[in-house]
């Protein structure tokens, strides 16, 4: 085909589409929503350019947070913006909130420099929901639903589609009233309403501003003119912004979400989407005859599958009589055995049986006996008498040493099948995926636990994976009690795509385990090794390392996240070293977290270097952190000492003395236990090596606000360490020093930001 006949081959394309040319029927499948599978009523355009029913997208909302949302603007809803709308598909809503990322903030946040720094918290407005489309979880952002378009091109569409369905069904007018109501002729979209032709005269008479209404033909679906902003209600939309995928005004490009953004004119967007989107088109139809092929060969394909399918399920059921034949034969030969044993052996104790019955009084060898007795013939006598005595004296013997003729027990009958069992249950076909292991490494359990597992090397692609738990040991029991509440039954997630998965709400202070297995066409890999997990004692507690208050630059440096920080000489210590011949560090540097705690029990965790020289680590009120950062000391005293909270050098007279913090001493690879410990954990020791522990891989801290204590824990056995008393009068902060080279790693808290306060 030469380039002028494919030219006019595309333009005939473009024109067919834009006269409404192309059949309507067979794209019913383009026109389902996603959640209430029905055709799509007021369809909005997700930020990731998939489409949903208004209905369902408010029913998301509302799931997650009945009274948090704006029902929106009336650019992108339709009718009364504040009436709920039921959904007809409940479940697959409740699936998909499940599934989504909710993300959510707590605590109080501020600068600790000024009087007011101590605020509440708030909990944001969920605006979050997951796309049924794609999965993604999509940030509507503060506006949420406002901030959508309605897809009036889609919601013409499937105006049509509704129309060709019922071609028999006309569209009345909305003006005669029954009985003598006339079929429309004519709908006014300014207006937004149908007219006979009667009607239509009598509501836009010439010479009058209606007279110049746009109307089109009877229809239901009433769409505006222009195309408003929904950001900027009043503007119209008049540029495509192609870094976010829609349009825009020219108030959002100038100091809008938009104004760093590139943008193009609409006429500009128009041609070239259109013109890309008929290329498209015409490329599939002068690919329609390889399309055809195509799908003859997917329905012998499917043909041939069901075929396969069939045999293969006559050849499993054929192994499966075989083997059920071959057990019924061994079943029978087993049972044969014990029916021979047990006929024996009761033969030979009906034998005995009636032996001894012969030893009864005037009955079989005692009543004979006593007839032989009876002959007074000499020579008679002796001679019946002899072997008669034989036979008592027998009876005699057997009588005095008594044995059963016949053992009762079965015991070499007993059949142990658990290798047999094991073998069945394990019996799969060849294509069984190898099971998966959990990854410790990457493994993380909080209020929710991210479970990630590895697949073996040389594995097949999997079609999905499912993860089950359960919890062995809930709060205030010991491994040995029963979880009562759970009864230790396995609970399993939904069907998992990737080699990772998120729990929900594990209860704290427990222990869970987890194991996880493969499927590939329909059959299932046997189950991971089982995995034990220790849910911390409280909520986690999210925050980031605060670079305001009293942050020193010179000697701490703070990654671009805020959850490391790592300490270093600084140029001016280093020009102090060229005056001196032996240098040491003489303070602490602080830093603290961003938010503030002022009740409750809240728990973190984080890591230590094990290079690192000193680095403390604990929580600290707000009035003690304003005297660190303005009264600095002389922290290389060997009578200073932050544990015990005062210089007097007499630290074992005050260590009970509730102070407003408390830090723990790490370094070196060691942790250090503060002198005279009130720890139930550890008690007081004199023996100095009893308080210096290696240094956990991951240390975990629990602030009990309302008790007013304070405890460390190994992070990654929930093994308490270390417990102590801390004034909390005021607002509490996570608070780390630093001396020397060292550096300080938070956790990657998978539900910092999804914790409600």
């Amino acid at each position: 085909m030469s380039d002028s006949e494919d030219m006019t081959e595309f333009a005939s394309i473009v024109e067919r589409i834009e006269r409404g040319e192309v059949p309507i029927k067979n794209i019913e499948r383009e026109l389902i929503c996603p959640i209430c599978k029905e055709l799509f009523t007021h369809p909005l355009i997700l930020p990731c350019q998939h489409s949903v029913c208004h209905k369902c997208v408010r029913e998301l909302l509302m799931l997650n947070h009945d009274d948090s949302f704006d029902a929106g603007s009336e650019c992108s809803l339709p009718g009364s913006p504040r009436s709920r709308v039921p959904s007809p598909s409940m479940e697959r809503l409740d699936r998909l909130v499940r599934s989504a990322t909710v993300r959510r903030s707590f605590g109080s946040r501020g600068s600790i420099s000024s009087p007011g720094w101590r605020r509440g918290s708030v909990t944001p407005r969920v605006t979050t929901i997951p796309c049924p489309g794609c999965q993604h979880d999509i940030d509507l952002g503060e506006r949420g639903i406002s901030m959508l378009f309605r897809n009036f091109t889609l919601e013409n569409i499937v105006e049509r589609y509704r129309q060709a369905a019922r071609a028999a069904v006309a569209i009345m007018c909305n003006i005669c009233k029954p009985p003598n109501q006339q079929e429309a002729t004519k709908s006014c979209m300014d207006c937004k309403a149908s007219y006979c032709n009667e009607c239509f005269k009598l509501h836009h008479p010439w010479g009058t501003p209606k007279a110049q209404h746009e109307y089109v033909g009877p229809t239901t679906n009433f769409r505006p003119k222009v195309l408003m902003c929904p950001e900027h209600e009043m503007e119209k939309v008049n540029m495509y912004c192609e870094v976010c995928k829609r349009p825009v005004c020219h108030l959002c490009k100038l100091g809008g979400s938009h104004a760093n953004h590139k943008v193009t004119s609409m006429s500009s967007a128009y041609k070239i989407l259109k013109e890309k989107l008929a290329k498209s088109i015409h490329y599939l139809i002068s690919k329609e005859d390889q399309v055809r092929t195509q799908i003859t060969e997917l329905e012998l394909l499917i043909s041939q599958t069901e075929e396969n399918g069939q045999l293969a399920e006559r050849q499993a059921n054929e192994h499966f009589e075989r083997l059920f034949e071959t057990l019924q034969e061994r079943r029978s030969e087993m049972l044969r055995s014990i029916e021979q044993s047990r006929n024996r052996r009761m033969e030979q104790l009906r034998s005995q049986v009636e032996e001894y019955q012969g030893m009864l009084e005037n009955s079989g060898l005692v009543g004979y006996a006593q007839e032989v007795l009876k002959e007074t013939d000499q020579s008679c006598f002796v001679q019946t008498a002899k072997q008669l005595h034989v036979r008592i004296q027998k009876a005699t013997d057997s009588l005095r040493t008594f044995h059963p003729a016949a053992d009762t027990c079965f015991d070499e009958f007993v059949l142990d099948t658990s290798r047999e069992e094991t073998l069945l249950k394990e019996m799969c076909f060849g294509g069984v995926p190898d099971p998966p292991l959990i990854d410790l490494s990457q493994s993380k359990v909080y209020n929710e636990a991210s479970i990630c597992w590895r697949l073996a090397d040389d594995h097949l692609p999997t079609d999905h994976h499912v993860l089950e738990y359960r919890r062995l040991v809930g709060p205030s029991q010991s491994p040995s009690q029963e979880d009562g509440e759970d009864g230790g039954l396995w609970r399993a997630t939904d069907r998992v795509y990737g080699s990772n998965t998120i729990v929900n709400d594990l209860e704290p202070d427990s222990l869970y385990s987890f194991r996880v297995r493969s499927c590939r066409n329909s059959m299932f890999s046997p189950y991971s090794p089982e995995v034990a997990f220790h849910t911390p004692p409280a909520p986690v507690f999210g925050f980031l390392l605060s670079d305001k208050c009293g942050f020193c630059t010179e000697r701490l440096v703070l990654n671009k996240r805020r959850d490391a920080v790592e300490s270093v000489a600084g140029a001016a210590f280093l020009l102090a070293a060229e005056r001196v011949q032996t240098g040491s560090y003489i303070s602490l540097d602080y830093i603290i977290g961003d938010t503030g705690i002022s009740q409750g029990r809240h728990y973190w965790a984080l890591k230590v270097e094990p290079h690192s020289y000193m680095v403390k680590v604990g929580v600290a009120s707000d009035t003690k952190i304003l005297e660190w950062f303005h009264n600095p000391r002389d922290t290389s005293s060997p009578r200073y000492d932050h544990d015990s909270g005062h210089d007097s050098g007499s630290e074992d007279a005050c260590y009970e003395v509730s102070q407003p913090f408390i830090l723990l001493t790490l370094g070196m690879g060691k942790l250090f236990i503060p002198k005279a410990s009130s720890s139930t954990a550890n008690p007081p020791a004199s023996d100095t090596g009893n308080r210096v522990l290696p240094m956990p891989h991951r240390l975990g801290i629990c602030l009990d606000y309302d008790s007013s204590r304070v405890f460390f824990y190994d992070a990654d056995t929930m093994r308490c360490i270390y417990e102590r008393q801390v004034d909390c009068s005021g607002t509490m902060f996570p608070a780390f020093g630093l001396m020397g080279s060292g550096k300080v790693q938070l956790e990657d808290f998978i539900t910092a930001k999804r914790l409600t306060f």
